[in-house]
């Protein structure tokens, strides 16, 4: 079959350009080497935000256009990305109170707020936002970004781009690809062939390997590869808000609640240059992450408080910056379109925050060599299962119509999959309905409905892409689920 458009990778910039494209009405095939989400897009800070930090570095059209996208996603899929109040305290001898007042006045300002809440100053003396903190602290700020379930974000790209039309294959890895006249002709692990007019190589970290190894193009723009690390703890402070730290080498660190019982803090950034593939946390980011928090919570925080880390690399644009933390969190393209022969568009860098709108960026570059198609229209479309007008009113309505969940489970149902769980739920009466439980209300009508509609194929997709489920499962219930799905 010869496709308008291949795309290589299955992260969130690949599918945000399949279910765009799709939508447009062109033929697209999506191939990814491992599971979705599984490099970068499953290993960020779970944020949908403007990037407060970037102001610092001047890069003001970034942070627009991510403040504007915040909007957008909240209202496309309010069950999986919701607001998130920020703590700020104000330490000494860093950012003064006046440069503080007037990165959130622009935070505030630079983009319309529609369902987000402005800055404000804040007394942290005898204010329960303080009371995590050590006393030394007395003044801060709060401000309003969004919090994602980052992969869920990536896979409900994918479904959509599926349920359009678009073709995604996990677990498939392109070898090469040749132009042939005005074609693609790409070769896929195991020797499958397919044709397509033009090829996107969203392939994040490997697109530089991508782009010398299978398609033996020549680019002038790199990669930088940065490692950025995070732990997750025993639950630190009550509380629904997050902190931002300040911390004495320019950078930030996050402190959020995660997952009901546990804290998340990162990340870090540190240069790398092995090969890209997966990695852990050293030794040394653990120090830093630990002394950060240690110096603004009041009680401290110890190794034996980890329960899980967590790292990704992440693939930024190389304008030139010596310092990892200054590298520039914007996107690039590079165009490969020769005058007799089929177009190669490779992306460099980007945010989860931006991927919708660099996905339109995208099919802008590559209008002139595909067919007629479609205008851009993801700008007001829900993502599967956030067709809803309030989280709130539908899950109460969950609650109602299937008693038998309980509270704990009908909000994880609810926060995963929105109007889809109804897929699997409707009909049954009971758990006893809903076939054998994993554990943590993980059953089999469940696991049924991620293998057949989002390509889950092993116990680790499950676990820890499609769901955070191994923060609370036991080994135990862990193992069995391996069994079951490996037989």
């Amino acid at each position: 079959m010869l496709y308008d458009l291949l795309i290589i990778g299955g992260g969130v910039n690949g599918c945000a350009i399949a279910r765009d494209a799709a939508g447009r009405g062109l033929s697209v095939r999506l191939v990814e080497q491992n599971d979705l989400a599984s490099g970068t897009s499953s290993a960020s800070t779970k944020l949908i935000h403007g990037g407060l930090r970037y102001l610092e570095l001047y890069e003001f059209r970034l942070v627009h256009e991510a403040l504007a996208e915040r909007e957008l996603l909240l209202a496309a899929a309010p069950h999986i990305i919701w607001p998130l109040k920020f703590v700020l305290p104000h330490e000494k001898g860093l950012r003064p109170v006046w440069m503080l007042r007037l990165g959130l006045f622009l935070y505030d300002h630079l983009a319309r707020r529609k369902r987000l809440e402005g800055s404000h100053m804040v007394s942290l003396k005898g204010n329960a936002l303080g009371a995590p903190l050590r006393n030394s602290y007395s003044v801060g700020f709060t401000y309003a970004d969004c919090w994602v379930e980052d992969s869920r974000l990536v896979v409900l790209n994918a479904l959509d781009a599926k349920e359009r039309g678009a073709a995604i294959s996990v677990g498939t890895r392109l070898t090469q690809a040749r132009r042939k006249g005005e074609h693609w002709v790409a070769t896929l692990e195991g020797g499958a062939q397919i044709e397509a007019r033009a090829l996107v190589n969203g392939a994040g970290p490997w697109v530089s390997d991508v782009i010398e190894g299978a398609l033996h193009v020549h680019s002038r723009k790199h990669v930088r590869l940065v490692k950025g690390s995070h732990l997750v703890t025993r639950k630190l402070f009550e509380g629904e808000q997050a902190y931002i730290l300040q911390n004495p080498d320019g950078r930030i660190v996050f402190a959020i609640p995660y997952e009901r019982d546990f804290t998340l803090i990162g990340t870090t950034d540190v240069p790398y240059e092995g090969e890209p593939g997966p990695v852990a946390i050293s030794e040394a980011e653990t120090d830093y992450l630990l002394g950060s928090i240690n110096h603004f919570l009041r009680r401290p925080v110890a190794r034996g408080d980890i329960v899980w880390s967590y790292a990704g690399l992440r693939p930024l644009y190389d304008d030139g910056a010596l310092k990892a933390s200054t590298i520039t969190r914007d996107y690039a393209f590079d165009l490969d379109a020769p005058e007799e022969g089929a177009p190669v568009l490779s992306i460099f860098g980007g945010k989860i925050t931006t991927a919708r709108r660099l996905a339109e960026h995208a099919l802008d570059e590559l209008r002139r060599f595909l067919p007629a198609h479609g205008e851009a229209w993801t700008e007001a479309a829900a993502l599967p299962g956030g067709e809803m007008d309030s989280f709130e009113e539908y899950l109460v309505a969950l609650k109602a119509s299937k008693p038998f969940l309980g509270d704990a489970l009908a909000l994880r149902l609810a926060r995963a999959y929105g109007t889809r769980a109804q897929l699997w739920l409707k009909g049954a009466r009971s758990m006893d309905d809903l076939g054998r439980d994993f554990g943590s209300g993980l059953t089999e009508a469940e696991l049924r409905y991620l293998v057949e509609n989002e390509w889950a194929r092993t116990a680790d997709d499950v676990l820890w892409r499609r769901s955070k489920l191994g923060l609370h499962m036991s080994a135990e219930q862990q193992a069995a689920l391996r069994d079951h799905m490996d037989g």
